[in-house]
């Protein structure tokens, strides 16, 4: 017998600058929720005036997570000191695992004045906080979309839905990340595996969240955030306006955290270590080290 997941907790975004001085909404790591293990971090960037995102987030450096920059419209310019550089443009997915160290930055830019995508960061387990950077970065061809007859449009990212599976693989907390579109009135069900933690961002729209088995649900208008409680099954109805929502879930550590900016270790001489490798230049993660 299934669990409906409801909504445990509603968290309305806060105003927040980050960066060269980049104007975003921040929905976890702010002030009504700190951090949803595995979840550090949630912010959702985007402007039609460029004057509050052009000036990017120069140089800096991450331990200890991965960074997942998921974008709607415009382009960013990213490089880094394991010497990967591009450009992740709209529908485009870059899931970066900074592991033992790594510098990068990330340059938002825009033709026509717009810019609007999302940035999650997910705690790495204390086995693999000091290992190898990587990168898994698709664009929007290689993101698939699960389409329902009622008009539904699931892009799928990371974990699966009826039967489509998206590309970003191989991440320690088995997560599931979808960008959900419904049709004014539609309804959707995704199982979420028992114990993980979980959340839906109503980006847009409106809906009744987190139905149980008699009917019952929370009535939200984006943007917001919904917590969820424990379950193995979620269910959303989209109002009058349609609704577009992530929905994302995760494995927890269930390990304690130490956190300091960009740094996220278990323990607070983790913290004073990476702060003595960043100031001697052995910050950045190098073989034999992890």
């Amino acid at each position: 017998m299934t669990t409906p997941r409801t909504v445990a907790r509603q968290i309305h975004p806060e105003p927040t600058i980050e960066g060269a001085g980049v104007r975003l909404k921040r929905l976890i790591a702010g002030r009504q929720l700190d951090w949803l293990d595995p979840f550090l971090l949630l912010d959702h960037f985007g402007s039609n005036d460029p004057a509050d995102f052009v000036k990017g987030f120069p140089m800096h450096p991450h331990r200890g997570i991965e960074t997942v920059t998921y974008l709607l419209h415009g382009q960013v310019d990213h490089r880094d000191t394991t010497g990967s550089a591009g450009t992740l443009r709209a529908g485009g997915v870059q899931w970066m695992t900074a592991g033992g160290g790594l510098m990068h930055e990330e340059m938002p830019r825009s033709d026509d004045g717009r810019l609007d995508g999302f940035q999650l960061w997910v705690n790495l387990p204390a086995k693999q906080k000091m290992s190898r950077p990587r990168y898994q970065e698709f664009d929007a061809s290689h993101i698939p979309e699960a389409r329902r007859n009622d008009g539904t449009t699931i892009k799928v990212i990371a974990g699966e839905t009826d039967g489509v599976r998206g590309p970003v693989r191989e991440i320690a907390m088995q997560p599931t990340y979808l960008d959900v579109h419904l049709a004014r009135g539609a309804r959707f069900e995704q199982p979420i595996p028992r114990g993980h933690s979980a959340f839906a961002y109503l980006y847009q729209g409106e809906a009744k969240l987190g139905i149980d088995a008699s009917g019952h649900g929370t009535d939200m208008t984006g943007p917001k955030l919904a917590v969820l409680s424990e379950g193995d099954m979620f269910t959303a109805q989209a109002g009058a306006t349609g609704a577009q929502f992530l929905l994302v879930s995760g494995a927890p550590t269930k390990e304690p955290i130490a956190r300091y900016g960009p740094f996220v270790m278990n323990t607070r001489a983790e913290i004073a270590q990476a702060l003595t490798d960043l100031n001697n230049g052995t910050f950045v993660w190098r073989e034999g080290r992890g």
